[in-house]
């Protein structure tokens, strides 16, 4: 039922590519395992080992103090309709900030959304499938607005106040360096 593969075969990219939703699990050496669900389109597959994805602003910041300190992560799809399978991802990231450099020439793979504050590169070195035959049928219905119109009123200055209240730490109080470099 369940395959490993060392890249990601191109019907697997397709996979990818029409999903609404995925989830992405991290963890630092110790503290809270963090999973959480992303959509808005904000996934980008770049080649067979390689993808990244736009990280909006939210109430919390657990991703990039995770991935600063133990750079590991599994992204997980579902297949909500067709056949059932399961999709794992196993890599290592790196945290990319718009201070850096590197933001230049990814964020621009992205439709512009009001609040991004980081996009995570992934370099994948696993992918596991699994049946999914447990995972049910779902209809995608459409996009909540709700977080991009939050992130456009608050503004640019009012964005940046809220990382400076709420994304500077994670839940374990771990550096997120969402506003500054590392030193």
């Amino acid at each position: 039922m369940g395959r490993q593969y060392r890249e990601i075969p191109q019907k697997m990219i397709d996979f990818i590519r029409d999903q609404k939703l995925f989830f992405v699990a991290t963890a630092a050496a110790d503290g809270r395992v963090n999973l959480s669900p992303k959509g808005m389109d904000s996934l980008r597959v770049l080649d067979e080992r390689r993808l990244v994805w736009l990280n909006v602003t939210g109430s919390g910041n657990e991703t990039a103090a995770h991935v600063r300190e133990f750079p590991r992560m599994t992204l997980m799809f579902c297949a909500f309709e067709g056949s059932p399978m399961i999709l794992r991802l196993y890599g290592t990231p790196r945290v990319i900030h718009p201070y850096d450099t590197e933001w230049e020439t990814l964020y621009p793979l992205f439709k512009p959304l009001s609040g991004a504050r980081q996009i995570f590169d992934l370099t994948v070195e696993l992918v596991q499938t699994s049946c999914g035959m447990g995972v049910p049928f779902y209809d995608y219905a459409g996009e909540r607005e709700q977080l991009t119109a939050w992130a456009e009123k608050k503004g640019e200055a009012g964005i940046r106040d809220y990382w400076r209240e709420k994304n500077r730490h994670s839940l374990d109080g771990k550096a997120t360096h969402v506003l500054e470099p590392e030193n």
